[in-house]
């Protein structure tokens, strides 16, 4: 079971964008994710008439480093560690370190 997951609330905690919030797309190989509106940069595309698409400067979301966020809180609205637990009913479960809360629930 992974700490992080796709559609989880994220907050960036280390690099340029700490501090921002958002919603994990998608997740690499490497435990890296794709963050919606995190770690954008500028992408130069040359025109293609033949596939219909334009050329310009486009704002592209690349992956960042797991190590680098911290699943949101709702209730405190801060990031903060997960850990696991196993329910009474032998399920497996992602809690929040700080109040035992479990994520998603």
């Amino acid at each position: 079971m992974e700490r992080l997951k796709t559609g989880d609330q994220v907050v960036v905690i280390a690099g340029k964008d700490r501090g921002k919030q958002g919603e994990i797309k998608t997740r690499g190989e490497d435990g890296k994710f794709v963050v919606e509106g995190i770690n954008l940069v500028k992408k130069h595309t040359k025109p293609n008439p033949n596939a219909g698409t334009t050329g310009g400067i486009l704002d592209k979301e690349m992956p960042i480093d797991g190590s680098n966020l911290a699943l949101l809180n709702p209730a405190t609205g801060k990031g903060e560690k997960v850990g696991f637990k196993i329910l009474d009913d032998g399920r497996k479960v992602r809690v929040f370190k700080s109040n035992g809360e479990v994520v998603g629930a």
